[in-house]
């Protein structure tokens, strides 16, 4: 395949992109969700029925990211360079709440579930950037109401962001890309199936691991994503797929 501008790529990228810059993965026998119940945290229904331990969970993690002690790694660079240097679009799609793509220069990027470094308040809608811890007593900082501010993050039995964007652009791309994705998760880990079902796009999966949907996959490769990522954009910038 010779690289064209019209040889457009989406990379989805999961927790196992970030897992090199020290941020816990959920899935894993170690990762968070063996460590919280997601009933108790991640739900529309716990925030409604325990605001505080929701915000304390999101305010751990918030201050964690935002502490400057969390970098992106080769394979978050690697992604920004495949989109500097490509002829064509390259869109990334992340199942990730830090902002690692954006400090490493990744520009057109879809947080489809949500940003922990960003919050939303249920009575205007609006979205504001924070850092900070946050209470149920703050009050928003458009319309004043107290006890509306939440997360800026998709909870199970919500509906993921952007999605009309995501699916036109796995439907028009020529090499769709998933980097650390356990393929748990819908509808992320059906995006493959809708990439077969749309055309002749080349699938390639990188991880650590096969994911539970790593047999509809054209391609696998597999270590760790500061390795296999790298490797392959320099693969793709050189001779294509």
């Amino acid at each position: 395949m010779s690289a064209t501008s019209e040889r457009h790529i989406v990379v989805l990228t999961g927790a196992g992109i970030s897992k090199e810059s020290g941020l816990d993965t959920f899935r894993d026998a170690d990762g968070i969700w063996a460590k919280v119940r997601l009933e108790d945290v991640a739900t529309p229904e716990a925030f409604a029925r325990d605001p505080v331990a929701v915000h304390a969970f999101y305010n751990a993690r918030r201050s964690r990211l935002a502490g400057g002690g969390v970098h992106p790694n080769a394979a978050h660079e690697a992604l920004a360079r495949l989109a500097g240097e490509w002829p064509g679009r390259v869109l990334v799609v992340t199942q990730n709440i830090d902002d690692l793509h954006e400090k490493a220069g990744s520009r057109n990027l879809v947080h489809m579930h949500g940003e922990l470094l960003k919050v939303r308040c249920a009575a205007c809608q609006r979205v504001f950037p924070r850092t900070s811890d946050l209470g149920v007593g703050d009050a928003c900082g458009d319309c004043a109401a107290t006890g509306t501010l939440r997360p800026h993050v998709v909870w199970f039995g919500e509906m993921p962001m952007e999605m009309e964007r995501i699916y036109d652009a796995l439907s028009a791309c020529a090499l769709f890309m998933s980097v650390g994705t356990s393929g748990n998760v819908y509808p992320a880990a059906g995006f493959v199936e809708h990439v077969g079902l749309s055309g002749d796009a080349h699938t390639v999966e990188l991880n650590l691991e096969p994911s539970v949907g790593a047999s509809l996959f054209a391609e696998t490769v597999y270590g760790p994503a500061t390795e296999v990522v790298p490797a392959y954009v320099d693969r793709i910038l050189e001779q294509g797929w």
